[in-house]
């Protein structure tokens, strides 16, 4: 038997500490050795939760499974770990202690025949990776991360249009996870809000954030889906904490409604999350005579977001996370032909692309305008991800591009660092991809003039709710 023991002091609450470190998925952000690590057991993690952690050797990799034996919360946990080579049980507890929390992690390997014989010869290595992994958790912990910036002198991807395409792939999103900082945070008791949560993006960023603890309140349009949602939320987190809303955003009448609901009950809003969207291949107009294209993805989220301010002004240093599209670098805005009043040459993906570009010049105003509100407004794209909506309204680059489309849940990284990363908090007006801001133009020309700005802010102050909170700032032009 072969036994390693580490002990780290951090700067944070036993509990917060215990919550981290008990869900075994996270060891992928602290421990460097750790290639992969998924939930295999539904529910909240309790004994007999089951985990699978790849693991890098000197040659190759090994899965190892583990479970928990014991858990005694806040302060004890024990995992019994086996894979083809060893057997391994953790033991991990947690002690309250002056400025933070000590964690003493003890690990037992019982080594097979074959590679026992070696046991001696490994100590060393052992102890190294023993060190190295609990100065990780120690980091991750601690959670003193900077904001990420961007460098477009050294982004070189943002001045050739192909290595910048490539970026919205799965690739793409493999390489920026590379230099990715873990997300500690403590969600528990922070609401937040997702609209088009029944699928793709939406669904996949409830699902992760309800795991870490947050409180959910999820719009969606169709009754039947959302129930279904709820239970599979529970069913895999454990998370009682959801909150079902039924509208549909592409009607103005139904974000008011919603928005009085939500102000009738007074909850502060941590996180607002503007996902809900669709791609309309051919013009349609709502019943109250708008766009569809424009009345979903424009109309709706600004409408919305202005309704609610009350509520993220109240939850103090609250986030708005607008989601954009890729597409929108093929726009330029022009307030006049924002919304096409005709079927002729209509596009259902230049549509898409225009309302995500106005929403971003709406992003950056309100960061602007708001900053003293303590609210931070940010806007990100997914990049190419293999959701549904992808798969209906655009078969065709669906078809071409499969083998290189992210999953919902990398699409959603972003999201979900947005609404739960410390350091997130400290962006603002910025457009992010991979958890890093990004150019706003990559099209030469398709920068739009100051006053084409001022034009669409005041365009739009006809779809702010009647009775939104008094903001002269909002009259304002946008210069940034």
């Amino acid at each position: 038997m072969t036994i390693l023991r580490e002990v780290i002091t951090v700067k944070r609450p036993v509990d917060e500490a215990f919550a981290y470190v008990a869900d075994f998925t996270t060891t992928i952000e602290w421990d460097a050795t750790a290639l992969k690590a998924v939930k295999v057991t539904p529910g909240a993690i309790a004994v007999g939760t089951r985990f699978l952690v790849t693991c890098a050797m000197p040659v190759g990799s090994i899965d190892i499974e583990y479970t928990v034996a014991e858990l005694e919360i806040p302060n004890r946990i024990v995992l019994s770990g086996k894979s083809k080579l060893f057997d391994i049980e953790d033991t991990i507890t947690f002690a309250t202690v002056s400025g933070g929390t000590k964690i003493n992690y003890q690990a037992e390997f019982k080594f097979g025949p074959l590679v026992g014989s070696l046991s001696g010869m490994m100590q060393s290595g052992l102890d190294k990776m023993g060190r190295e992994s609990l100065a990780g958790l120690k980091k991750a912990l601690n959670n003193r991360f900077p904001a990420p910036k961007y460098d477009g002198a050294a982004n070189v991807a943002d001045r050739l249009i192909i290595p910048k395409l490539a970026r919205f792939t799965r690739h793409g999103y493999t390489r920026g996870r590379k230099h990715w900082n873990p997300i500690s945070a403590d969600l528990r008791g922070k609401h937040m809000l997702i609209t088009g949560a029944s699928t793709g993006l939406g669904h996949a960023s409830a699902l992760e954030l309800a795991r870490r603890g947050a409180e959910l309140t999820l719009v969606m349009r169709n009754p039947i889906k959302a129930k279904a949602v709820k239970a599979e939320i529970l069913r895999e987190t454990g998370n009682e904490n959801v909150a079902i809303e039924i509208a549909d955003l592409s009607l103005l009448a139904h974000v008011d409604a919603l928005a009085e609901r939500l102000l009738s009950a007074g909850r502060p809003i941590d996180v607002l999350v503007n996902n809900a969207g669709a791609l309309y291949n051919e013009r349609l107009e709502t019943s109250e005579g708008l766009e569809a294209s424009f009345a979903l993805l424009l109309a709706s989220p600004y409408r919305l977001t202005l309704a609610l301010k009350p509520l993220l002004q109240a939850a103090g240093r609250a986030r708005v996370i607008n989601v954009v599209s890729g597409g929108m670098y093929s726009q330029k805005l022009s307030v006049k032909n924002l919304v096409s009043d005709t079927s002729d040459g209509y596009s259902g993906s230049v549509a898409y692309a225009k309302a995500k570009r106005a929403l971003m010049v709406v992003t950056r105003h309100w960061a602007s305008a708001w900053r003293g509100d303590g609210i931070a407004v940010n806007a990100m794209h997914p990049g190419w991800a293999d959701t549904p909506g992808v798969q209906t309204s655009l078969p065709l680059f669906h078809a071409i591009t499969r083998f290189a489309l992210r999953s919902p849940a990398e699409g959603a990284d972003t999201i979900v660092w947005m609404a739960a990363a410390t350091e997130a908090s400290k962006l603002s007006g910025q457009l992010l991809l991979d958890r890093e801001p990004q150019t706003l133009y990559l099209l030469r020309g398709t920068q739009e003039a100051p006053a084409e700005r001022k034009k669409l802010l005041q365009f739009m102050e006809d779809f702010a709710p009647v009775d939104a909170p008094n903001d002269a700032a909002q009259k304002q032009a946008h210069a940034g």
